[in-house]
């Protein structure tokens, strides 16, 4: 039986729409503060804390130099809220403070630079969740995601 775990606290979807802890690497869909037609594509991997960041469509984030940018310092605020600072530390291989509460303090024990990463394979998945949104309400299983319980999973 899948476990589905619920949000640490809730989140807004306006700024990150898309978060998750997969394929090794803190990753999701961030929207652009300028643009509305503009998503950036962060994530952080695992394996040392490698970080990047880029436009829907590949074109590098002009914020990301020698740090991570405010693309990425978003993501890792909503995936503290969404999952907790102790499951994304666990999860990134992170060694954050006992202290430790909030995106900031995540990026604070990062030691990666800036590092390339799949932005297409990420996107892709990120639109794959939103045909989701677009089905009617129903009851019934949804061939595609046999695998989950049809009742009680998320109680």
């Amino acid at each position: 039986m899948a476990r589905v775990v619920p949000p640490a606290r809730p989140r807004k979807l306006a700024k990150v729409p898309f978060v998750e802890l997969a394929e090794g690497r803190l990753q999701g869909v961030v929207s652009s503060g300028s643009d509305i037609d503009r998503v950036y594509v962060s994530s952080i991997a695992a394996a040392g804390h490698g970080y990047n960041c880029s436009t829907n469509n590949n074109r590098p984030c002009g914020g990301l130099g020698g740090a991570p940018c405010k693309h990425l310092r978003a993501l890792a605020d909503e995936a503290v809220l969404q999952y907790g600072i102790e499951r994304v530390a666990r999860y990134l291989r992170a060694d954050v403070d006992g202290a430790a509460s909030t995106g900031a303090d995540l990026i604070a024990a990062l030691s990666g630079g800036r590092e390339p990463a799949p932005a297409a394979i990420v996107f892709s998945r990120f639109l794959r969740h939103l045909t989701y949104l677009e089905l009617p309400v129903t009851t019934e299983p949804i061939p595609e995601l046999h695998w989950f319980p049809a009742t009680g999973a998320a109680r």
